[in-house]
């Protein structure tokens, strides 16, 4: 990876194994040597922006994407998250239609998650890097088994998490997880070509809360 990566220590610590391991080190040495002759993002610093902005005793919902944004400047670390001053993609916008529906709250002017993060919200893509203007060109590098490990990590350590699993690729990735211990929310991805489908309308955000709420712990303001 490259050497100015940040995770928080919870993470370091527990996922230590995993690091150590001879996929980790090849995909290690792949993202390193693409960092150096492509356009990479996100940026280096933030590849494990997720988990550095969110330690493992904090996560109380995660979200699963697939690959960071591949267009200048959006990906930041967090999945569906674009940062400060980007214009939000239209994934992230029916997002804040659907909280926007679901509990009445105005759609905010920035694409940056990270105020979900801080209240543990662990936006985790499949794949942590990309290539500039090539979607998917860091897929089956060891990045799904890497986040693979990290969900059943949660799954296995933790109780009473919500899971928001929208579209095909995250619930096929989901299915790993506990579900007599956590909450698992399915529906259609909210991009465009599929939000129509149920997404719009899922009340995620409402149930994610709600079950929170029913088990004792602090809401996600949204």
């Amino acid at each position: 990876m490259p050497s100015d990566v940040k995770i928080a220590a919870s993470w370091k610590e527990k996922l230590d194994n995993e690091f150590k391991m001879e996929y980790f080190e090849a995909l290690s040495e792949f993202v390193k040597s693409e960092y150096k002759t492509q356009t990479i993002y996100p940026p280096g610093k933030e590849i494990f922006r997720a988990f550095d902005s969110c330690s493992f005793d904090d996560v109380k919902v995660v979200i699963i994407g697939q690959d960071p944004y591949h267009g200048p400047g959006q990906a930041n670390g967090l999945c569906f998250s674009v940062r400060d001053g980007i214009r939000q993609p239209p994934s992230l916008v029916n997002i804040f239609k659907e909280i926007n529906k679901d509990l009445g709250k105005p759609i905010p002017a920035t694409g940056d998650l990270e105020r979900w993060a801080r209240q543990g919200v662990l936006l985790l893509n499949a794949t942590l890097t990309v290539r500039a203007s090539t979607p998917g060109s860091h897929q089956n590098k060891g990045w799904e088994t890497f986040t693979d490990a990290v969900i059943k990590l949660i799954s296995e350590r933790k109780t009473n998490v919500v899971f928001l699993l929208w579209g095909a690729y995250a619930q096929k990735k989901g299915e790993i997880i506990d579900r007599s211990k956590h909450l698992v929310l399915m529906s259609a991805h909210p991009s465009p070509f599929s939000a129509d489908r149920g997404f719009f309308g899922c009340k995620h955000f409402s149930k994610a809360n709600d079950y929170l709420k029913s088990k004792g712990l602090k809401e996600i303001d949204w």
